[in-house]
């Protein structure tokens, strides 16, 4: 996923539940950091989901092959599996 954590920050219009919004702020919680953190942590679900989605071939290619033909340099470990 792209580096986020850098970026500048945009403004936004968003419409949030009025009752919530006052309670955050009589709480005072800084609605535009909690809000850039969940959508932040929603965002790099749905990326990672994504991308597994779109790789599943891929990856079950590779470990049909690694259960198949075993690790590529198994030989080589410095320790061993002991069944």
């Amino acid at each position: 996923m792209p580096r986020t954590v850098d970026a500048p920050k945009r403004a936004a219009n968003l419409s949030l539940n009025s009752k919530v919004l006052d309670m955050a702020k009589e709480l005072g919680m800084n609605v535009s950091a909690t809000v850039d953190a969940l959508l932040t942590a929603e965002v790099e679900k749905r990326y990672w989901e994504r991308w597994n989605e779109r790789n599943r071939q891929a990856i079950e290619d590779y470990n049909a092959r690694i259960e198949r033909e075993g690790l590529p340099l198994a030989a080589y470990r410095s320790f061993a599996k002991k069944d």
